[in-house]
């Protein structure tokens, strides 16, 4: 799956040339979003003042706010379609790796079809979304934590107290604590997805048969019970989703108030301004979800965990049958 992309003269130039394109690019648009959390300082303590401040220095701001927004929103436009490009090379060159040698193999291979089809292109989506998201939250990451680390100055931590970087310590903590329940809580996904993906190659391939003999393949209670069997296993994938996702959910809505916790006691004793107020939880925001893209993306995980080993078992197969 890797070899097949970056280590063939073929792909080179897609494989770290494009790659370059995307890292440059998300590194211009977390650059953006820091000038963006800079902005919400001055922008709201003048709306906390804003008898001090006259209507036109308000326009101002605005269009400040405009000319790091709109750059931002045609290069995000321009990365999502060159990802979605980049991508679809990557999963050209997987196919083409893939069919040459399961064409010099006179073992069948279980799914084959499937594999080389809607695996490759499974695996190429995921990475074009996810793999994306991981480059963008290091990124984040490293813009964004030294700014959480100033803004966390002389911030009270509940049982903790006052430490260096407070804010950057909460963050840590909410975020792989977050991590860990979310594992002990989706620990049989993984293996619910790929079972999955077993009984649903094996009912496509009695339909694929049944296409060219109907006669002896398709018939309705084999079909009855092979989807008997795929019912069977969604229902149980369903059933653990969803106490996943309660978790998931009742996360996400208690997550938002945190950095507002911990500031309250700052801002009504005026140590802070509202836009000190809003550029930590931004600031937290934008640490927390980078943090936190695991969790935000487990069944996403769960789905490309299933499907590369599919894949990894297909190619070992395929190098099994052309030994022998």
């Amino acid at each position: 799956m890797v070899k097949a992309f970056f280590l063939s003269k073929k792909w080179a130039f897609w494989a770290y040339g494009g790659g370059l394109f995307l890292l440059l690019s998300l590194y211009a648009q977390v650059h953006m979003s820091v000038l963006i959390n800079d902005w919400y300082g001055g922008f709201y303590d003048m709306l906390q003042k804003a008898t001090e401040h006259s209507l036109s220095e308000f326009w101002k701001s605005i269009l400040r706010f405009l000319s790091i927004a709109m750059p931002y929103v045609l290069l995000a436009t321009i990365t999502a379609f060159f990802t979605r490009l980049y991508s679809l090379r990557w999963r050209e060159a997987i196919t083409f790796d893939y069919i040459p040698r399961w064409r010099n193999v006179s073992k069948e291979i279980e799914g084959a079809s499937q594999r080389i089809q809607e695996d490759t292109y499974r695996f190429a989506r995921i990475v074009e979304s996810l793999g994306l998201q991981v480059v963008r939250a290091l990124m984040t990451l490293i813009a964004f934590l030294p700014v959480l680390w100033k803004l966390g100055h002389g911030v009270l931590l509940p049982v903790i107290g006052n430490i260096p970087g407070s804010l950057v310590w909460a963050a840590l903590i909410v975020s792989i604590g977050g991590m860990a329940i979310s594992w002990f809580v989706g620990i049989q996904l993984p293996g619910l997805e790929y079972n999955n993906q077993k009984v649903e190659a094996a009912f496509r391939k009695e339909l694929v048969y049944g296409e060219d003999n109907k006669i002896d393949h398709a018939s309705l209670p084999t079909l009855t019970d092979l989807f008997a069997g795929i019912r069977f296993n969604y229902q149980r994938l369903f059933l653990h989703y969803g106490y996943f996702d309660i978790w998931l959910n009742t996360y996400d809505q208690c997550i938002v108030i945190v950095p507002y916790l911990i500031m309250a006691p700052q801002l009504f004793t005026g140590a802070i301004t509202l836009g000190v107020l809003v550029q930590v939880s931004n600031a937290f925001s934008q640490v927390h979800g980078s943090l936190a893209l695991f969790i935000h993306n487990w069944t996403t995980i769960t789905e490309l965990r299933s499907i590369w080993r599919r894949l990894h078992e297909f190619e070992h197969n395929l190098d099994e049958a052309f030994s022998s």
